[in-house]
Formats: C-alpha cells, structure tokens, sequence
C-alpha cells in the first residue's frame, strides 16, 4: 500500500479528503509544520508528499527544497491558495510533480496522485489491453498480407505495438516477438515470390536505386536546397525514438521504401548513389565497382557514384559529399557547416555506429551495450541527443534546407545458425553469402543461381548468392561454437526481413 504525507498547517479541515483518499486504499499521514515533515521523512519510506505552499515556520517552498536535497526520487504535490505566476515559476523550479490550488476537492488530489503514482501501471494495463484487442486483427493482417503497401502498413503496426509495449508488460512483450517472427517469416516468402519480378518490371515499389531520381531531384527541380543525411544501420524504430527530437524544427513526411538486395553497404549505399543496380554500376563503371573478393573498400567511391548520377540526369547542382565516421569528424562538420548554405545538394553519410562508440569497436560495443531491440533504440537516441548529430539538424533548419533523411539498410537482431560451407574466397557477411561452391540446405535461404537477372554482378560464372531469412545467420561447420556464441544476439544487416528491408525515408520541411 503507497504511504502518502500530507503537510499543511490546516490539517484538520481536511478531514473529510483525508477518509475519502484513506477509502480508495491510502496510508496517510499527517503532519501540520515542515519541520516535523522533514523528521518523518527520515523516519518512515514515503511514496508521495502532499505539501501546503503557505505555512508558518518552514514555508512550503524551504521545506520543498530541503525534501528535494534529501530525497531527491520522491515526488512532492504543492498545494496553494496563491495563483501568483513567480510562485508557481519557483515550485515548478524546484521539481515539484504538480501544483494544485486551493480549494481543491478530493477527486483532483486522487487524480494527482494516480498521475504521480500509478501512471506508468495504467498506461501499462491501457496499452497491453490495446494490444490484445489488436493482436487478432494484426494476424489476420499479417496471413492476409499480400502487396508491399500491405507489409509496409503491417511494419508499421508492430513498430508501434513494439515502441508502446516497450518495458510494460513482460507477458504482451513476448507475444508480439512472436507476432513479429511470425510476420518476418511471411514477409521472407512474400520477397522470394516477388523480388526477382520488382528488378525486372516497371511495377515495383520505390528502391534504393530510385531514391535521389524520386525524391531528390523534384525538390531540386523547385529551386530548393537539399541536405540528404544517409543514417547506416537506420530502422523505423529507430527513427520513431528520434523523431521527436527533430519536431522542435521541421514539419515531417514519412515514408518507408524498400531496399535492394543484399541489404549491405556495398550494394544498397552504391544503389542509391548511383541511381543503378549493382550490376549496371559494375558494367558502366568498373572503375568504381569493388568486388567481394577484393582487399579495397567497399564505400569508397561514393562521391564518384553521385556524380555520376547527376550527370547522366544531365543535372548541373553544385554537390558536396561529407562522411562521417566518428565524433570529431561530426564536430568538425558543424563548425564548419556555413560553407554549405549556398551550395544546393549537399549528401552527409553518418556511420552512427562508429559515432557511438568513437572507434571501430563495432561488434563489442553493440553486444555489450545494445542486447535488445529496446536498448538499440536507447543508444540511437542517445547518441542523437548528445553527439553533434542534433546540433548539424539544427543549423541545417536555420539555414532552410529541406532535408531527407534515410538509410541504405536496416539490421535485425539473430539468434538461430545455419550453417553454410564456402571456399575461402565466399565473403564474410553472416547475412547474405556470395560463392562458387556453396553448400547449405536450399529450405532455409533465399538463394540466386543466376545474380543477374536480380541485378547483380556475379564475381564468378558459376557464383551463387544466398539470403538468411527471419532471425538466422550463416556460421561455418568448423567454427559452428564460436559462430554461435560470438554473434547470437548480435545485430547483422544483408539478408531478408521487415527490419532489414522497409526502412524509412523522411522528408523535413523547416518550420
């Protein structure tokens, strides 16, 4: 039972709200001064504290702030006869949890308290009785769904369920992991039936290999600048937490698109680069294609892509290619960011991972700090909130660009390996592998025989790619222990699910 203390010099008058509260199931103690309220407060464990602003003696100001310095997590409701605004300004400073004005009647001091006491326990019973309510007509969405617009408004549900549920209810929090399983596996049969037609047919849904031609390049049409932020490793939940963040300065259009296979930087960041397929970059420009096999990078013609793109669409923009890798170089861009103003294109590539943990400690880091989708979230907002990441959006809405910010793949959270066998040339992608002479049971990847017709550049005649699906990562049969205690758990991008392929694509207006 919650232990409330009520102080107020007037004490007894107040009688009648004191058995109302004592009715609804609270232990209530009373006290007529602030001194002997701070005495039981070192005495006895209190829930709340229900304060009197004007008392003689200790005021209810002195006593607020000397309860704050001594028991900082306990929540103080201040109440007052005064509707001066500098009193409610020095209440509202010191931290009090609410602030009512007498008369008040006993219905809004249990209101308060509920608010104070009991919020997150109702909410908690609000949002898993919502959810159960959905639950059915989710699944039924989920076994029915069977258009990209369908799975896309079917994402969006369980991100919303997942961002609500968050930390509430233990028992609706493993319902919807299994909701979430149950939807990625149908999504996964949903893309082996409809991939290969997406890349071969006018009828598909916005790629990656379409963004700058049907997002940006209309903005720059209307005489706009644009600032394009690519986000690695960007998720809808992901955004969702952050975008709160950003609403302090831009009106929001959010969209999801989906990305290229593999979900992996080589491809998809090329892709959106670029505006072609892999393959069309590798035969128009094999100057700036890096095969699997090959020791250079994988990203490192970025820039060059870009220009390429601008200049087949015969485009004249000035552009500036800007990536960040860490924290200083974040810094550094904001200090200087001013040079942009002019300048109509300018494209920022933020490796947030990197930018988290200030090296390339990746894998460490995230296993370590991030073991679940909801601490993920926590480190993206945290990140976003602390680094100069919050700080580069916000000098680019006082210099009015529009923005678009997006990401070339999401990742997904794997628990379950499968194994695979290649020879030491097959990459080392626990999501998606490419190869010659790949072995693995056909039932439980995506696989194309022919990299081709999906767009691909195959770097052998005979070279198979092949997709792990719903929460699976390849591991080797010689390494098997390893693989499966080192990367469970761990979050991987290139293969084939909701997180990994419908990733948002937002555009921001500044206000």
């Amino acid at each position: 039972m919650d232990k409330i203390l009520w102080v107020d010099d007037e004490i007894d008058l107040l009688k009648p709200h004191i058995m109302f509260l004592k009715a609804k199931g609270y232990n209530l103690a009373t006290v007529s001064n602030g001194s002997d309220a701070l005495d039981m407060l070192e005495a006895e464990r209190f829930s709340l504290v229900l304060l009197d602003e004007n008392m003689p003696g200790l005021s209810g100001l002195e006593t607020l702030s000397r309860i704050n310095l001594a028991h900082p997590e306990l929540p103080v409701i201040m109440i007052t006869k005064s509707e001066e605004e500098n009193l409610m300004n020095q209440a509202i400073g010191n931290r009090i949890a609410d602030y009512l004005i007498k008369p008040v009647n006993p219905n809004q001091i249990l209101l308060s308290i509920k608010k104070n006491l009991h919020s997150g326990e109702l909410v908690a019973a609000q949002t898993s009785s919502g959810y159960q309510q959905d639950f059915r007509v989710l699944a039924g969405e989920i076994n029915a769904a069977s258009s990209i617009e369908e799975w896309m408004e079917v994402y969006r549900r369980l991100v919303y369920w997942e961002l609500k549920l968050s930390g509430t209810d233990n028992a609706m929090e493993e319902l919807l992991l299994m909701q979430k399983r149950d939807a990625n596996s149908n999504f996964c049969k949903f893309v082996k039936r409809e991939y290969e037609g997406w890349v071969n047919s006018e009828e598909h849904p916005l790629m990656s290999n379409e963004i700058f031609r049907r997002r940006v390049f209309p903005i720059l049409d209307k005489g706009e600048k644009v600032c394009f932020f690519l986000i690695d490793n960007f998720r809808l939940d992901q955004w969702k937490v952050v975008q709160p963040l950003l609403s302090e300065w831009f009106n929001m259009e959010e969209e999801l698109y989906t990305t290229i296979l593999p979900t992996s930087t080589q491809y998809a960041r090329n892709a959106i680069f670029a505006g072609l397929m892999p393959l069309q970059i590798s035969e128009m420009f094999p100057n700036l294609w890096v095969d699997e096999d090959e020791d250079e990078g994988l990203n490192i013609h970025e820039s060059e892509l870009i220009k390429t793109q601008l200049d087949r669409f015969r485009r004249k923009e000035q552009f500036t290619y800007n990536k960040l890798n860490d924290s200083s170089a974040g810094e550094k861009f904001l200090r200087t960011i001013k040079q942009l103003k002019d300048v109509p294109l300018n494209v920022v590539v933020m490796n947030f991972i990197d930018m988290l943990s200030h090296a390339r400690t990746e894998s460490k880091m995230i296993r370590e700090l991030a073991n679940s989708d909801a601490a993920y979230r926590s480190l993206t907002e945290s990140w976003f909130r602390h680094s100069s990441t919050l700080d580069i959006f916000r000098r680019v809405a006082e210099m009015g660009f529009k923005v678009i910010v997006t990401t070339d793949h999401g990742t997904i959270r794997v628990d379950n390996p499968i194994k695979v066998v290649g020879d030491r040339n097959t990459n080392t992608n626990l999501r998606y592998k490419v190869g010659k002479n790949l072995n693995y049971n056909h039932k439980q990847v995506y696989e194309m025989k022919d990299p081709k017709r999906f767009g691909l550049p195959a770097p052998n005649l005979s070279s198979t790619f092949i997709y792990a699906m719903n929460e699976d990562f390849f591991s080797y049969p010689n390494n098997y222990n390893y693989y499966v205690q080192y990367y469970t758990g761990t979050f991987q991008h290139g293969g084939i699910s909701l997180q990994e392929m419908l990733v948002p694509l937002v555009t921001l207006t500044p206000k």
